[in-house]
Parts: structure tokens; sequence; C-alpha cells
């Protein structure tokens, strides 16, 4: 199967303020519909759904109500991502132990209460493509 777009979709009762925290995380913009919004990012790709849910009821990380689904977003700069996603609205769930470390992680909520990481020094694009150009040779 070959897709054209890949797009995650979260739940919420509250379907501006969920649309509007993703789009100001991926800086982008928020169609919006009566139950459905599409969150499209800075470069104009459609990549998050917010379906009206009435009746959601948030995950609670990592012990109560399971979670369906959560992002890892992987950045360059994870004390501007930390306060970027805190303005907007998220909750910090787990703090990372030494955030001065060269590789780690993160995780919050946003204001539906669906978890989601961020996460910093993890392989760059450049060894992600190498990794897998060796793959693909070694096939």
């Amino acid at each position: 199967m070959r897709t054209v777009r890949t797009v995650v979709v979260f739940d919420a009762a509250e379907l501006h303020t969920e649309s509007t925290f993703w789009a100001g995380v991926l800086g982008g913009h928020v169609l919006e519909d009566e139950t459905w919004h599409s969150v499209i990012d800075a470069d104009g790709e459609w990549r998050i759904g917010v379906q009206l849910a009435p009746d959601h009821v948030p995950p609670r990380w990592p012990d109560g109500e399971p979670q369906q689904v959560h992002l890892d977003l992987h950045v360059e700069d994870p004390r501007a991502a930390h306060e970027e996603v805190i303005a907007l609205g998220a909750t910090l769930l787990r703090a990372a132990p030494d955030p001065e470390r060269a590789q780690g992680h993160q995780v919050y909520a946003d204001p539906a209460g669906h978890p989601f990481c961020i996460g910093w020094g993890h392989p760059s694009r450049e060894q992600l493509t190498a990794y897998l150009e060796g793959w693909q040779r070694a096939e």
C-alpha cells in the first residue's frame, strides 16, 4: 500500500481547544467543521484531525484510563519546545531525569489529556538516512 497522507486523529470534547493547541505546536492553522477540525502544519500538510467526542474520557497516563495513541515529536531545541507547548496549554507529566543529556524525552498531555512526548538527540535525519541506505543494501 502506498499512502498519500498519514493523519493522526484525536477525540476531544472541546474541538477548538484541542485543534488550536496542535496547530500552535506545528506552526500551522485549523480548518474547522462542525464536528471535525483538520490541523494543517507550517508546510501546508494535513497532519492531525480532531473529531468531536462529547463524552471523551482523557487517558490518565501512565496508570489510569489507557491511552489509544500518542505522538513522539523529535526536536532540536527541547527547552524551546517545552516552553512552547506549555504556553499553548500542555501539562508536563514526566520530566526527563537529566534534561542536559544529549538524548532524552519528556512526556506531556495536550489540553484534552492525550499524552505526547518531546524527544531530542535521537538519530539525526542524516544518521537515519545512512542507516536506511545500509539496511536497503543488505536486503
